[in-house]
C-alpha cells in the first residue's frame, strides 16, 4: 500500500445507523465514511442529532442498529459499538472532547495533561506503588509523559503558563487545552464536539491553526461537530450533514454549501421563501439550482435495516431531550419533494403564435436560430446595437437564466416589460417556473429599468454584492458608471 492510499482509506465507516429512544427516533440510517488525514465536520441544525453520533461513536450510547468500524493503522479493526466504552480510547485510540469544557479547573495546565496519560504511567509503575521507589523503567515513563505534556502546551500556545490552574485560563485557551489533553493519549481519531462554540474570531483563527497543525504533523484524522461555518469551511477535506437524525448531504465543502436542501434545511424558512430569501443573499447559482432540483446522489437512501419508519411527528436526540416537530418540517424533504415535482410535470404547450403579417419587418428575425422560445411575442434576433443590457439587474434573473433568455431573443429591459400573459406563460415553461416570474414582478422591474431608473436589488447588483455576467457597477458595454434614478438620485 502506498503512502497516498494510507492517507486516503477509511479510518471510520458508519454502516446504517440508528439510535432510538423508546418509540423516537434520533439517528435514523445514517451512513458515512472518514477518511484517515483528512478532517471530517459533521454539521446540521440543532436537534439534528450530531451529538448522538458521537456519543455513539465513543461508547456513551449503544446504538439501536447498524455497525460503527474503526480502522487502525497497523491494519487492526474494532467494530465500536460492540467495544465497552473504557476500550475505545484505550484499544481504537479515539479520544474526545464536550460541548462542555470538562477540565479540571483546580490543576495545574501541565497537570492536566500528565492525567491524560496515566494509563501508560500506571503500566510502568506495574500497577503498584513501585513508582515510589524510583525505579527507572517508572522515572523514563514519567519524563516522557512530562516531555509529551510540553510538547502539546507549546503546540496550543500555552507552555508559558504550564503552572497556572487551568480555570485561570481564557476561554478561547481552555478549549485548547482540552484538545492537548485529548492529543495525551496518542489518540489515531480525534472526536471534537463544537470545539469553536463562545469563540471569539481570534480564538477561532488560533483553533483552526491547532487543528491543522494536528492534521499535517501528527497523522491523527479528526472528526468534528460544529456550528461555526467560517471553520468548518475553512479547515474541512469532508462534510456530511444532518437534518432530523437523517443524511441530507455528504460531499466536499463547496459541493455541500451550495446544496439547496442544506441552505433550506438552516434556513428554517418555507419551501416558497427559499428563493425569496436566497435572492436577497444575492446568492444567484444556488438560485438556479433551486430551479432544477437537486443533485439526486445526495441525501438519504432507503435501507432494510432501517424499521422505525420516517420521522414524522417527535425526535429524540442528544441527552434524551424530546423534540416535537411538525408534518413535513424537514425542509431538506421539501427540496426533494419540489424536484421530483418538477420532473413530473408536464411542459405545458406554448400558446399559438400568431401568424406574422406579410409586411411585418421582424419576419426574417422570427426564422433566425436565436427566436426559438415559442409564444413569446418580441424576440429579437440579436440585441440593439450589438449591446445587451444587464438582465441580472432584475431580482430573480441570475447569470443562467440571462443566458437562457438570450439564447432565445430576450435582451433587453424594454422587452421584458413590454410582455403580456401569454408571454410570462410561455418563459415560465421554457424555464420551469411555476409562477415565479409574476411573484417577483420581473415585468415591473424590467419597465423601471428600462426608463433608467433603478432599483434596489439593482443598486446592489452596481455596487458589486450580487453576482453578475457583467462588470460590476458598469452598464454593459459602456464603460460608464450605471446613473441612478432621474435628477442624480442613488
Amino acid at each position: 500500500m502506498n503512502a497516498t492510499t494510507q492517507m486516503n482509506d477509511a479510518i471510520l465507516q458508519v454502516d446504517h445507523l440508528s439510535m432510538k429512544f423508546g418509540g423516537l427516533v434520533a439517528i435514523g440510517d445514517l451512513s458515512f465514511t472518514a477518511r484517515r488525514g483528512e478532517i471530517t465536520a459533521l454539521i446540521g441544525p440543532n436537534g439534528a442529532g450530531k451529538t448522538t453520533v458521537f456519543n455513539c461513536i465513543t461508547g456513551f450510547y449503544k446504538p439501536s442498529e447498524g455497525m460503527i468500524t474503526l480502522n487502525r493503522a497497523d491494519g487492526s479493526s474494532y467494530l465500536l459499538e460492540r467495544l465497552p466504552n473504557h476500550e475505545i480510547p484505550a484499544r481504537a485510540k479515539v479520544a474526545r472532547t464536550f460541548q462542555n469544557i470538562r477540565l479540571f479547573s483546580g490543576m495545574t495546565l501541565l497537570e492536566n495533561l500528565l492525567v491524560a496519560q496515566h494509563n501508560k504511567l500506571m503500566k510502568a509503575s506495574g500497577y503498584t506503588i513501585l513508582g515510589l521507589f524510583g525505579f527507572s523503567g517508572y522515572r523514563k515513563a514519567s519524563a516522557e509523559s512530562v516531555e509529551l505534556a510540553k510538547h502539546w502546551l507549546e503546540k496550543a500556545d500555552l507552555v508559558d503558563r504550564a503552572d497556572d490552574p487551568a480555570g485561570d485560563l481564557p476561554y478561547g485557551a481552555q478549549r485548547r487545552l482540552e484538545i492537548a489533553r485529548a492529543m495525551c493519549t496518542g489518540p489515531e481519531l480525534l472526536c471534537l464536539d463544537e470545539p469553536a462554540a463562545g469563540l471569539n474570531p481570534k480564538e477561532s483563527a488560533a483553533l483552526n491553526e491547532l487543528l491543522m497543525d494536528i492534521k499535517h504533523t501528527t497523522g491523527t484524522s479528526i472528526l468534528l461537530i460544529e456550528h461555526d461555518m467560517s471553520v468548518v469551511m475553512q479547515i474541512s477535506d469532508h462534510v456530511v450533514v444532518l437534518e432530523y437524525g437523517r443524511k441530507i448531504s455528504d460531499g466536499n465543502p463547496q459541493s455541500v454549501r451550495t446544496d439547496p436542501r442544506v441552505i433550506a434545511a438552516y434556513l428554517g424558512v418555507d419551501d416558497e421563501e427559499v428563493e425569496t430569501a436566497l435572492t436577497e443573499v444575492g446568492d444567484e447559482d444556488v438560485i438556479e439550482q433551486l430551479d432544477i432540483g437537486p443533485d439526486s446522489a445526495h441525501g438519504p437512501g432507503t435501507s432494510s435495516s432501517y424499521l422505525a419508519g420516517p420521522v414524522s411527528d417527535t425526535v429524540g436526540h442528544s441527552e434524551g431531550e424530546r423534540v416535537t416537530v411538525s408534518k413535513g418540517a424537514s425542509k431538506a424533504a421539501q427540496i426533494d419533494a419540489r424536484a421530483a415535482t418538477v420532473a413530473s410535470r408536464p411542459v405545458a404547450p406554448a400558446p399559438a403564435k400568431p401568424a406574422p403579417k406579410k409586411a411585418a419587418p421582424r419576419k426574417t428575425a422570427a426564422k433566425t436560430p436565436a427566436a426559438k422560445a415559442e409564444g413569446v411575442s418580441n424576440r429579437l434576433a440579436a440585441p440593439r446595437g450589438g449591446k445587451a443590457d444587464n438582465l441580472t439587474r432584475i431580482k430573480g434573473i441570475g447569470t443562467v437564466n440571462e443566458k437562457k433568455l438570450n439564447e432565445h431573443g430576450i435582451f433587453h429591459f424594454d422587452q421584458i416589460g413590454a410582455w403580456k400573459k401569454a408571454d410570462v406563460e410561455a418563459v415560465e415553461a421554457y424555464l420551469a417556473f411555476d409562477g415565479r416570474i409574476a411573484r417577483e414582478e420581473w415585468v415591473k422591474q424590467a419597465k423601471l429599468l428600462g426608463q433608467g431608473k433603478d432599483t434596489q436589488f439593482s443598486r446592489r447588483v452596481d455596487a458589486g454584492k450580487v453576482a453578475t455576467s457583467h462588470a460590476s457597477g458598469k452598464a454593459a458595454g459602456t464603460g460608464k458608471p450605471v446613473q441612478g434614478k432621474r435628477g442624480g438620485g442613488k
